[in-house]
C-alpha cells in the first residue's frame, strides 16, 4: 500500500510518475520546447528570488482563502488546463477535477483532452473551467461553447498563444498519439507499465473525448489526427476576443498573457482574468519566465486602472513560488506539471497529495514571513535585490 503521508514534494511525485507512465507520456508533461531554455527558467527564476524570515509574530488563524474571478478557493491556485491528461492516468481529467472539488481549488477542462466535458459534468458537481482553442471550423467552435455552456461551466479560458504548435523534440521521437501506437518501442515500453495498462484497460476513453464525434467527419484516430493538425488557427487576433467573449457571455480568463502591451489589450478586451504564461516553456524558447514577466504585467493593468485579474501560470512547483507570485502582484496562479506528476504517480489521490504539498508549504512559508492571511502578503516578504532584477522596466 502507497503511504502518501512520505511524499513530501512535487519532485517525489515526479520521480514516481516516471517510473510509472509510458515514456511518451512522461515526457510530453516534462518537456519545453527547441532548447528547453524557457521551461528550465521558469523554475530557476523562482529560485532567485528569497523570502524574509520575520519572528516573534501571531501565527494562529492562518487562511489561504481568497478568490479568482469572484469563486471562493480554498488557496490562489487552479488547476490549469492539459491535454492528453487522461493518458497520463486512465479517466484523468475526471480523477482530477474531483481532486481538485474535494479539496476546494477550481478545474481547467483543455480542449484537447481525453475526457469530455459531459464526462467531467457528469461526475462532478462543482462548476468547472472550460479552456477554448480557437479553431478554423467555426461551426465546431460555437459547438464547443454550447456545450460548456450546457455543462454550466462558470468562465471560459481563452488561450492565446497556441496559434502555431512550438516544436517539441521529445513528442516528435516518441510519435505522441492518443492512445499509443502499437510499434515494437511502444509495446516494449508499456510492457514496463503494468499498472498503467491495467487501468487504461478499464476505460473506454483513449482518445480526444472533446472532438471524435462532435467535429466533422471526425470519427477515428487517423482523421483526428490530420484534422488536428490543420485546424489551430493562426489568424486570430485581438479582433476576435469580442466575438467569442459575446458567443460565449460568461466569465473570460485569456491565458498565455507575456508583455505590458499585451496585458493592456487583455484590460480591455473586458475578460475578468488575464494568465502570465509562456506555456509552461512549451511554445517560444528564449521567451522570459512567467515570473520574470509578472512585475511590469501587474503594473501595466494598474496603470489601466483595469479590474482585470493577474493570474501566473509556468514554473509554479511549490507553495513557496505561489507565494512569491502573490507577493509580486499575482492574484492567483496555475499549476499543470505540478498535479500532472500526482496523476501519473497515483491517480486522483496524487493529484490531491499535490494540493496538499502546495498549500501546506504555502501556509507555512507565509507564517514564517510574518503573515497570516495570503490577502496582506505583499513583496516587503521579499529580500531586496533578488527581485527587482526580475522586472524589465515597464515604463
Amino acid at each position: 500500500m502507497k503511504n502518501l503521508e512520505k511524499v513530501t514534494d512535487i519532485e517525489d511525485l515526479r520521480q514516481v510518475a516516471e517510473r510509472k507512465m509510458p515514456r511518451m507520456f512522461y515526457d510530453y508533461v516534462d518537456s519545453g520546447s527547441w532548447t528547453e531554455t524557457t521551461y528550465r527558467n521558469n523554475e530557476s527564476d523562482f529560485d532567485r528570488i528569497k523570502l524574509r524570515q520575520r519572528v516573534l509574530v501571531n501565527m494562529e488563524n492562518r487562511s489561504l482563502e481568497t478568490t479568482m474571478i469572484g469563486e471562493r478557493v480554498k488557496m490562489p491556485v487552479a488547476i490549469a488546463p492539459t491535454g492528453f491528461t487522461g493518458m497520463m492516468w486512465a479517466d484523468g481529467e475526471i480523477k482530477a477535477a474531483q481532486a481538485a472539488e474535494k479539496f476546494g481549488v477550481p478545474f481547467s477542462l483543455s480542449t484537447m483532452s481525453i475526457c469530455s466535458i459531459e464526462d467531467i459534468a457528469t461526475h462532478t458537481s462543482k462548476p468547472f473551467w472550460f479552456q477554448l482553442y480557437v479553431m478554423r471550423d467555426q461551426a465546431f467552435m460555437a459547438n464547443l461553447i454550447r456545450r460548456a455552456k450546457e455543462a454550466n461551466c462558470s468562465a471560459l479560458i481563452l488561450t492565446a498563444d497556441l496559434q502555431v504548435l512550438g516544436q517539441r523534440h521529445k513528442d516528435i521521437k516518441n510519435g505522441l498519439s492518443a492512445p499509443p501506437k502499437p510499434t515494437l518501442t511502444n509495446i516494449l515500453n508499456l510492457m514496463t507499465k503494468p499498472e498503467w495498462c491495467l487501468n487504461m484497460l478499464g476505460t473506454k476513453r483513449r482518445t480526444f473525448g472533446n472532438i471524435v464525434g462532435h467535429a466533422k467527419d471526425v470519427e477515428d484516430l487517423s482523421s483526428l489526427s490530420a484534422w488536428t493538425a490543420e485546424q489551430f488557427d493562426p489568424a486570430l487576433s485581438w479582433d476576435d476576443v469580442a466575438r467569442i467573449k459575446d458567443m460565449w457571455g460568461g466569465k473570460l480568463i485569456i491565458k498565455g498573457i507575456m508583455e505590458p502591451e499585451d496585458a493592456i489589450m487583455a484590460a480591455r478586451s473586458g475578460a475578468d482574468a488575464l494568465v502570465v504564461s509562456n506555456h509552461g516553456g512549451r511554445q517560444l524558447d528564449g521567451a522570459l519566465s512567467s515570473i520574470s514577466a509578472l512585475a511590469d504585467i501587474v503594473q501595466a493593468v494598474q496603470a489601466e486602472n483595469s479590474n482585470i485579474e493577474v493570474w501566473l501560470d509556468s514554473g509554479v512547483r511549490s507553495g513557496q513560488d505561489v507565494l512569491k507570485a502573490l507577493s509580486l502582484g499575482a492574484k492567483g496562479t496555475m499549476i499543470g506539471r505540478a498535479f500532472l506528476y500526482g496523476l501519473g504517480a497515483y491517480g486522483e489521490d496524487g493529484v490531491r497529495r499535490a494540493l496538499e504539498i502546495i498549500y501546506k508549504e504555502c501556509d507555512i512559508s507565509m507564517a514564517f514571513c510574518g503573515h497570516t492571511d495570503i490577502n496582506t502578503v505583499t513583496d516587503n516578504i521579499l529580500v531586496k535585490g533578488t527581485y527587482e532584477n526580475l522586472k524589465t522596466n515597464y515604463p
